[in-house]
């Protein structure tokens, strides 16, 4: 009753199983290959095995029924009641393989076909490299009759792993059993799966079973020119057991006639060989008994074994170079191929020497071997490796140099099925189909990554990098207020906002738009330093003269702010610097340098507090540490280059010999000045003058020093120094003090 359908099933595997694996399910896509042998059926299907077969038959009857069922008319099938809890556990995390294990194990003990089906199928569209599973999808569809299915799964399984040999060799034993003997298309069909499964397996290094397996059948139809014609080809390739094959050929060239063993073209084109060889070898033959050139028997009998003997000679003779040649080629390759002990896929790490191994492997075979071969290696190695992002990107980069379509095509793969959460093999997807000049397609990639995986900059700044690179100002300033507002934290709107501002200013020339993109993400976010300093590099960047008002009020907005003392006392430093090299009003510079006294004198109060045991929190000097460092980090541009030329200590001068942290500016004010508001108390008297006298060696380095290489200075200093003296008196170290006070009035008089 089967052999009709056996026969349909093998018109279908001519047709599609041996090319056309676009007839897959799309959830496939045609591609790699490894050897996952015996090892991975055990690691990843422990039931796979054939003597297993008969449990998984009996469990799968009547999931077949189940699937009948539903075909015909259940609109809303039952499933197993337990179904729903392990689905639920994949549904939610696909990722989790083993309880992608549980649930098939599930399904097949509650012998349940329809839901055997649907977490099969879910589970391949995760994991396609899995072919003990694929083997046990099949064999539930062969122990229910269901033949058509059962090699469709086949071919599915094929069509994504087409270099697991184990998985070809059940196929052609799937095809040996079901197919009509009697039909004469059987042999044929056969043959051909063979010759589909040889080039696509056949150069794998452990494929000998599959060679092996050809071999042998051909022997049994009987076809020894093909099995010569399969020698030919395996004893070219480098495999694990190549000496066995030599060996094997050997015995077949002995125990056949040549004539036998090789096509026509080539039994006359060794004759005239071995006559040609005979003739200039001097050995000339009898009048009337020169040998036949061409497929003539020979009569003479001695001749006639001399002749086979000679053939067979030659024929091993010729194979032997290509035995000696193969051997070299597997010698280098040997310990690379040790090096692999996991050559299926699982989704446990790999070994840090087995990854190592796979690179240096990768490298060889690039710099040495053919591209044919390089290409199976690669297969085999994103199998093995089909969770490391660096091995796919490496492969599509060898591909650029080969085939556009075959970039394309390991990206896909990549990024569809294995890699489908990881950032940066998907950007380059991306960017590669922008160099093609596929612009809607590199937008799609990136729109759906992001909508899988939210909340990455990268992939929104990429998309909006996209858009400006070919002309969509609008769409890429849209991206960016998207991101501002659906932003999940004031971080992540403030650093959106920082973008859309800079590109506003920077490529769409608007000003005024991007200072009020700032501004609202102030107004949101007042403890950002970032925000500040990004206003401040717009307003630097326009015309100074004319944004003076903006940028002092940006300036003012951030001193009066919430910002941490540390954080403030930096833009008042700045402030002071615009007005100073920049300001057109002395009166607004000499504000700015009593506003910044008095951050210094909160600065000292908090100092003293905590030194007191009343030390601010521990979050709070966190975030003005964190902002001080941020704004180092997030000027540029102009501030760089302001920020560059100026050095803010030098304006300040920190003295620690004597204990004092006080900072007393020589830059903006008179001796008088300085006397004046330094001598009101014992801790100022002792900053002054440990930071004017004493902080620094030798004299000619000091800011005293300078201010008093004029005369005026150095009078102005001598009027005001009595005025010292009394806070002076009252330091403890007197030798100090009178070395100190000497050194002071020599430099006076010296420069007088």
């Amino acid at each position: 009753m089967q052999s009709s359908d056996h026969k349909d099933d093998n018109s279908n595997l001519k047709s599609e199983s041996m090319g056309k694996d676009t007839d897959a399910k799309s959830e496939q896509p045609a591609d790699f290959s490894t050897e996952i042998m015996s090892v991975t059926e055990m690691e990843q299907s422990p039931d796979n095995s054939p003597g297993d077969d008969t449990l998984e038959e009996t469990t799968q009857d009547s999931e077949m029924a189940d699937n009948e069922a539903a075909k015909t008319g259940d609109p809303e099938p039952s499933f197993p009641p337990e179904f729903e809890k392990f689905w639920k556990v994949v549904e939610t995390n696909p990722q989790d393989f083993t309880g992608w294990v549980y649930l098939l194990q599930y399904v097949e003990q509650e012998n349940h076909l329809l839901a055997a089906r649907k977490a099969f199928d879910s589970f391949f569209a995760h994991y396609p490299y899995c072919y003990g599973y694929w083997k046990k999808y099949a064999d539930l569809e062969k122990r229910h009759s269901n033949m058509k299915q059962s090699d469709e799964v086949y071919r599915r399984g094929l069509q994504a792993i087409p270099l697991s040999v184990d998985l070809w060799i059940h196929y052609i034993n799937f095809l040996k059993e079901t197919l009509d003997p009697s039909d004469p298309e059987t042999v044929g069909t056969i043959r051909g799966t063979y010759e589909h499964a040889v080039l696509a397996a056949g150069t794998d290094f452990r494929s000998d079973k599959l060679w092996e397996m050809y071999i042998n059948w051909e022997n049994e139809q009987a076809n020894l020119r093909a099995v010569t014609a399969v020698f030919d080809r395996i004893l070219g390739i480098p495999t694990q057991l190549y000496s066995h094959h030599f060996q094997r050929f050997k015995e077949h060239v002995q125990n056949n006639l040549p004539r036998d063993l090789l096509t026509t073209e080539q039994f006359i084109q060794l004759r005239r060989e071995l006559a040609s060889s005979n003739s200039h070898n001097g050995e000339d033959a009898p009048p009337g008994d020169d040998l036949p050139s061409g497929t003539e028997d020979i009569t003479d009998p001695a001749k006639l074994i001399t002749e086979i003997e000679n053939m067979r000679h030659r024929i091993i003779e010729i194979h032997q170079e290509m035995f000696n040649h193969n051997e070299h080629e597997v010698s280098k390759r040997w310990t690379f191929e040790e090096g692999i002990k996991r050559p299926y896929f699982h989704v446990k790490p790999l070994e840090k020497t087995q990854l190592k191994n796979w690179k240096e492997y990768l490298d060889f075979e690039i710099e040495n071997g053919t591209h044919e071969r390089v290409v199976v290696l690669f297969e085999r190695c994103v199998i093995s490796c089909a969770l490391y992002e660096e091995f796919w990107i490496k492969y599509a980069k060898y591909m650029e140099n080969h085939s556009i379509e075959g970039v394309r095509h390991v990206y896909s793969r990549a990024c569809t099925i294995h890699l489908s959460k990881k950032p940066m093999v998907h950007l380059l997807w991306a960017a590669f189909e922008e160099q093609q000049g596929n612009i809607n397609e590199a937008r799609r990639i990136l729109k759906t990554f992001e909508e899988n995986v939210s909340g990455l900059a990268m992939i929104r700044l990429r998309r909006v990098s996209l858009e400006r690179r070919h002309g969509n100002m609008e769409e890429a300033e849209h991206l960016l207020q998207e991101a501002v507002k659906n932003a999940k934290s004031s971080y992540e709107a403030s650093f959106f906002a920082v973008k859309l501002a800079r590109h506003l200013f920077k490529i769409q020339k608007n000003l005024p738009k991007a200072r009020k993109v700032i501004l609202d993400a102030i107004d949101r976010d007042r403890d950002n330093p970032k925000l500040y300093l990004n206003l401040l590099e717009i307003e630097y960047n326009g015309d100074l003269k004319q944004n003076e008002e903006n940028i002092i009020a940006c300036f003012d907005k951030a001193i009066s702010g919430t910002l941490a003392i540390k954080m403030r006392i930096i833009f008042s430093q700045r402030k002071v610097e615009f007005l100073e090299d920049f300001g057109l009003d002395v009166n607004k510079l000499m504000d700015a340098y009593e506003e910044h006294q008095s951050l210094l004198k909160e600065q000292e109060s908090l100092k003293r507090k905590a030194e007191n045991g009343c030390e601010e929190p521990d979050e709070k000097r966190a975030q003005g540490d964190e902002a001080a460092l941020a704004s180092g980090q997030m000027a540029d541009g102009d501030m760089q280059a302001n920020q560059a030329a100026y050095n803010y200590n030098a304006w300040y001068q920190v003295s620690s010999r004597y204990g004092g942290s006080f900072r007393a500016p020589l830059c903006h004010a008179t001796p008088a000045k300085l006397c004046h508001d330094r001598v009101s108390g014992f801790e100022n008297a002792k900053g002054l003058c440990t930071c004017n006298i004493a902080a620094v060696e030798p004299f000619s380095s000091w800011p005293l020093a300078e201010f008093c290489a004029s005369v005026e200075g150095a009078k102005s200093l001598l009027t005001h120094l009595p005025l010292l003296l009394p806070p002076l008196v009252q330091l403890p170290k007197c030798m100090e003090l009178r070395t100190i006070l000497s050194d002071l009035f020599h430099l006076s008089r010296r420069t007088i």
